[in-house]
C-alpha cells in the first residue's frame, strides 16, 4: 500500500521531471527551427525535428492513456472496490507522464480513496499537498479538496483546520453536489461547536437540500438539524425530523458514528 508521503514525494519529482522534458523537447524543436538554414548538409535538422515531434507524441499518448485510466477510479471507489483502485493509483504514481495533470488526477484519487478507507490523516495530507499546487485547468479540484480536507480535520476533531478550510469554500462559485457536501460538512462543525442558532438559520432550505444528498449523509445532516431544534426548545421541528431519520437509517449506526446525537433517542 503506497503511503502518503511516498506518494506526495513522487508526485513533485514527477512533475518537475516532466516540466524539464516538455522544456527540453520543445527547446530543442525550436533550435532546429532556427538553426536548420545555417546548418551544413551534414546536420539533417528536418530530422532531428522529426525525431522531437515523435517522441513527443509518444510521450503524450502514454500520458493520455494514463489519464483515460484514471477516469474510473472515483466510480471503483464510490462502489467499495478499494483494492483495484489502489493498483491502479499506485501505476498511475510510478508511470511517467509528460503533463502535470495527470499526476495531479492520481494524487486526487488517493485522497478520495485514503477517505473512504477512512485513513483521515493521510487523506489530510494529500489535500493539503494539492492545495499548495498551481492547478491550473483543474482548479475545480482545489474546492474537492477543501471538502475532503474539511471532513478530514473534522474526524481528526481539529475544529480550527475544518473552519479554515470551510471558510475559504465560500470563495468558490460551488456546484449543486459541492454545495451539498459543503452543507453536510458544515452542519457537523457547527455541531461540534454547539452553533445551534447557525444551524437553525434557513432551516427549510437546508432541508430540502437534504433531500438530496445521499442516504447517510442525509439521514446525518438531519438528525444533526433535529437535534439543533431540540437544543433551542424547537420540538416541532426535532420531532418530525428525527422520524424522518428514523425511515433512512438504522439509529444505532448513526449514534455510533456520531454519539452526540444520543441524546435525540433517550
Amino acid at each position: 500500500m503506497i503511503s502518503a508521503e511516498y506518494a506526495i514525494h513522487r508526485f513533485r519529482r514527477d512533475v518537475t521531471l516532466g516540466t524539464l522534458v516538455r522544456f527540453a523537447l520543445l527547446a530543442g524543436a525550436l533550435l532546429c527551427v532556427s538553426i536548420g538554414p545555417f546548418t551544413s548538409a551534414a546536420f539533417d535538422a528536418t530530422m532531428v525535428l522529426f525525431v522531437i515531434g515523435a517522441v513527443w507524441l509518444v510521450l503524450s499518448f502514454r500520458s493520455a492513456r494514463g489519464s483515460q485510466a484514471s477516469a474510473m477510479l472515483p466510480t471503483l471507489v464510490a462502489a467499495g472496490q478499494f483494492d483495484i483502485a489502489e493498483q491502479q493509483i499506485e501505476r498511475s504514481l510510478r508511470t511517467f507522464s509528460l503533463f502535470k495533470s495527470v499526476k495531479v488526477l492520481s494524487l486526487h484519487h488517493l485522497a478520495m480513496l485514503r477517505h473512504a478507507q477512512s485513513r483521515y490523516q493521510e487523506s489530510a495530507m494529500l489535500c493539503r499537498a494539492l492545495i499548495g499546487q498551481r492547478l491550473g485547468p483543474l482548479d475545480h479540484l482545489s474546492k474537492t479538496s477543501r471538502l475532503i480536507l474539511a471532513d478530514d480535520l473534522l474526524e481528526l476533531n481539529d475544529t480550527a483546520g475544518a473552519y479554515e478550510a470551510i471558510a475559504r469554500l465560500y470563495e468558490y462559485r460551488l456546484s449543486l453536489a459541492e454545495a451539498l457536501r459543503l452543507l453536510w460538512v458544515e452542519q457537523d462543525y457547527l455541531s461540534r461547536i454547539g452553533a445551534w442558532d447557525r444551524m437553525m438559520a434557513n432551516i427549510p432550505t437546508k432541508v430540502q437540500l437534504a433531500e438530496l444528498m445521499a442516504v447517510n449523509q442525509s439521514a446525518r445532516t438531519q438528525a444533526l438539524l433535529s437535534l439543533a431544534a431540540k437544543k433551542l426548545g424547537r420540538t416541532d421541528w426535532s420531532d418530525w425530523l428525527r422520524r424522518r431519520v428514523e425511515l433512512l437509517v438504522d439509529v444505532q449506526q448513526l449514534i455510533g458514528q456520531r454519539p452526540i446525537l444520543r441524546e435525540l433517542w433517550t
